[in-house]
């Protein structure tokens, strides 16, 4: 991964396997703007990165080497050769194959653990640009204000303290809807320490799935998005409506089949990077609305 500083920023040469938008727009990460083509603000650990394609070069405004090899050279994953989890999962077969040539420059985001643990919540029966505005919406009432960008007044997200003493109802103000007492009991839990990022360290993906799940409205969807996109736990498929879709269309014959045994296939094609296939799987079938 070639890169280098001049005149402020930061240049990235540009590859097949990072596109900005596939990349942010692919439904595992919600806090950025789009501004235009290739051309978007993404907030993330109380930063908000200017980032653009320009002059095939990736450019990181206004970012020193070091802001970008401590925060976005591993948020953006860049630290991981995609070309080989891509070489293995192309020869598992066909479809994965054309999820892959579909959407070649995806990677896994390594978003901060709390903003990922609400931001999913947030996600049950949600679509994509509402989970975006409630993002936002917590965010200005709760967060630090970070910079102004054109007219849009840009806020961090809140930590668990500045979220302890959040009301239901006001977080429904947010229009946060039914999800807001969730979010309180993942808060209070945060806090607590029953919920405990460090603790998951020397867990196995199993047992943080289960702790995840002991928070008030937390499924196995959200533990495994949760798990894959801030924990690390590569091995996680996460498994929503149109990944069921998916896999039921291409793997078993178009028959209605539990999480378990699309779980099982997974890990059994897919190994260690079955989250890398979830991520490609998932896109393709919501892009071309398979099994709708």
């Amino acid at each position: 991964m070639n890169y280098y500083v001049e005149n402020g920023n930061l240049y990235l040469e540009k590859d097949e396997s990072f596109v900005i938008s596939q990349t942010l727009e692919c439904g595992q990460c919600f806090n950025f703007i789009e501004l235009n083509e290739e051309d978007y603000i993404v907030i993330a650990h109380n930063k908000a990165l200017h980032i653009f394609e320009k002059d095939e070069k990736i450019v990181f405004e206004d970012t020193t080497k070091e802001e970008f090899e401590n925060i976005w050279l591993h948020y953006f994953d860049l630290d991981t050769d995609y070309s080989q989890i891509k070489s293995f999962l192309s020869q598992r077969d066909k479809t994965m194959k054309e999820a892959l040539e579909y959407a070649p420059g995806i990677r896994i985001i390594n978003q901060e653990f709390f903003p990922c643990l609400i931001s999913f919540i947030i996600s049950q029966n949600n679509r994509i640009p509402m989970i975006k505005k409630v993002v936002a919406n917590i965010s200005r009432k709760y967060g630090k204000h970070i910079k102004t960008v054109g007219e849009t007044e840009i806020y961090s997200f809140p930590t668990a303290e500045e979220l302890k003493n959040a009301t239901e109802e006001e977080l429904m103000e947010c229009k946060t809807g039914f999800r807001a007492k969730y979010i309180i009991d993942a808060v209070s839990k945060c806090l607590n320490g029953e919920i405990s990022e460090k603790a998951f360290k020397s867990m196995t993906t199993e047992e943080v799935r289960q702790v995840l799940m002991s928070i008030h409205g937390v499924g196995p969807k959200v533990s495994d998005c949760v798990m894959l996109f801030s924990l690390e736990r590569n091995d996680a498929f996460p498994t929503d409506v149109w990944v069921k879709r998916v896999m039921s269309h291409f793997y078993f014959d178009g028959e209605e089949v539990s999480i378990k045994k699309i779980h099982a296939l997974a890990y059994d094609m897919f190994g260690e990077y079955a989250g890398f296939a979830q991520q490609y799987l998932f896109n393709y079938a919501r892009e071309f609305k398979i099994g709708a």
